[in-house]
């Protein structure tokens, strides 16, 4: 590792460091995708000058497919973290017909960091392809497919973010090892990442809309589906609704009923402050409401990388509001009487000491499922991490089911 002397960008309150992928104000640092990250960086570097949309799309997604809409909606997240989203132009100027340009004036100091030599990891797959689909209730979702080979669908859960979810330390790996089998599929459900957020109906029969609509406009006859925490009652429901569609679904950290079927009271009333609390803290770091979702979600063998980046996830995904919604619609999930109609192979694997969702959950559908496979995990991460024993068990056995 050597020092080496980069360049700092400063306009306004804020500090950018392209060498250590940081937007700051003021001493707070300011959670950025990675693309949304790369289109201030161009236009930083093009001060005063127009770079045209087809430039930026050339220079972010150099092995991608998107639409402008993908483009637009960066534009938009940078302008709301940079607070130029009131009708002002203070720093990113919208040329129309053309292109965009950073208005503001720019300083550009040199400052010592760490070199690493780092580039892109080599188990991230090199193109990803993002697209948008309309449903039946005219909701815009963002999907992506990358890899190639028999299909393979994840049903959305909280919360997703197709270009922040990338090259994270939570899922890359497993984009990595999935898109080494199959043509991957997945998608933002209505409320969050990059489909839209501002709509009217968020619950489980919108999530299997999104999901219906996602497969079609994909072109899949037939598929495995993949239903992680949430996503496994939307994938429950299409499978026994489409069974001819589905050769194999397999549910992960998955649940059929919600808090309120759950027969606890108490643990009822504590979901619900929760609620309150995402409602209250949401993009926040006050003190007085502040908690840290990696030490829910993947409490064991946690990096800072890994607790910052889900941290992170819960401004970049979605609004406090929507993001308390899509709970509220979990609670609601009770898809229960659905499992002895389950008529397509299914394997469930569950963390034994998952915090986010009872391994009970996952007992249950493994007994209520005809003929379902139940593969216990020795952790008590809700996501598995890359280096855990439990993520190699989980790769074999769901190798061995999907016949890899």
């Amino acid at each position: 590792m050597s020092l080496q002397s980069q360049v700092l960008y400063e306009f306004g309150p804020f500090k950018l460091s392209p060498a250590q992928h940081l937007l700051a104000e003021g001493t707070k640092r300011v959670p950025l995708t990675p693309k949304a990250f790369q289109i201030l960086l161009a236009l930083v570097e093009s001060q005063g000058q127009i770079v045209s949309k087809e430039e930026l799309l050339q220079k972010v997604w150099p092995d991608t497919f998107v639409e402008e809409a993908t483009l637009a909606q960066n534009v938009f997240t940078l302008r709301r973290v940079l607070k130029d989203d009131r009708g002002t132009s203070h720093y990113i100027e919208t040329v129309p017909k053309r292109g965009y340009r950073f208005v503001a004036r720019v300083t550009e100091t040199a400052s010592k960091v760490h070199g690493t030599g780092r580039g892109r990891d080599a188990g991230t797959p090199a193109r990803q392809e993002i697209r948008f689909c309309s449903t039946r209730d005219g909701v815009r979702i963002a999907w992506a497919s990358v890899g190639s080979g028999y299909p393979l669908v994840k049903a959305a859960n909280w919360l997703n973010h197709l270009d922040y979810e990338w090259e994270s330390p939570v899922w890359k790996h497993w984009i990595a090892e999935l898109t080494k089998h199959h043509r991957f599929v997945r998608y933002d459900e209505r409320g969050n990442g990059l489909s839209d957020r501002e709509v009217k109906d968020i619950s489980l029969e919108a999530w299997v809309q999104d999901l219906e609509t996602v497969v079609d406009s994909a072109g899949l006859d037939r598929f495995a589906l993949m239903g992680i925490s949430q996503g496994g009652a939307p994938a429950i429901t299409y499978a026994v609704r489409h069974p001819e569609r589905v050769s194999h679904l397999v549910l992960i950290g998955s649940y059929s009923r919600g808090w309120e079927y759950r027969d606890n009271p108490e643990a009822l009333k504590a979901r619900h402050a929760f609620e309150t609390l995402v409602r209250l803290d949401w993009g926040t770091k006050n003190p007085a409401f502040s908690f840290n979702f990696a030490n829910l979600y993947v409490p064991e063998n946690a990096t800072h990388e890994h607790e910052e980046w889900f941290n992170d996830l819960r401004r970049v995904s979605a609004s406090p509001e929507n993001a308390a919604r899509i709970m509220e619609a979990c609670d609601q999930i009770n898809v229960r009487r659905l499992l002895p109609s389950i008529s397509v192979p299914t394997i469930v694997f569950h963390s034994d000491r998952d915090r986010a969702v009872s391994s009970d959950e996952g007992r249950i559908l493994a007994a209520e499922i005809p003929n379902a496979r139940f593969v216990p995990l020795s952790s008590a991460n809700h996501l598995l991490l890359a280096d855990e024993p439990a993520w190699r068990v989980f790769v074999e056995e769901l190798g061995k089911f999907l016949g890899w």
